[in-house]
């Protein structure tokens, strides 16, 4: 089964921000860790983030840190972060299960 991609706004708008050989790289790593297996769990890459309810996984890609949520067929891509970002950014944008 091949996932469809999606980008949020945000998530487009940290796209833009980077610099080509970055964009290349986070194009090729969603392409080939999201597309067929998102929520096949690696101890290196992809990762179930514990007590969210949004956003549910992380995709690592360093130095970049993207997190998304998968919904039926669908990867929605939330954000991409830089790694030292990361905590401020789930802290202001996260939902924490209740």
């Amino acid at each position: 089964m091949t996932y469809e991609i999606v980008l949020t706004d945000t998530a487009k708008a940290h796209y833009a921000g980077m610099d080509t050989r970055s964009r290349v790289m986070v194009k090729k790593g969603m392409r080939d860790h999201l597309a067929h297996e998102p929520m096949k769990l690696s101890r290196s890459r992809i990762k179930r983030l514990r007590e969210m309810e949004h956003p549910e996984y992380r995709l690592r890609l360093d130095p970049y840190r993207v997190f998304y949520d998968v919904i039926g067929s669908t990867v929605v891509v939330l954000a991409i972060v830089p790694k030292d970002e990361t905590a401020e950014w789930l802290n202001a944008y996260g939902v924490t299960l209740s």
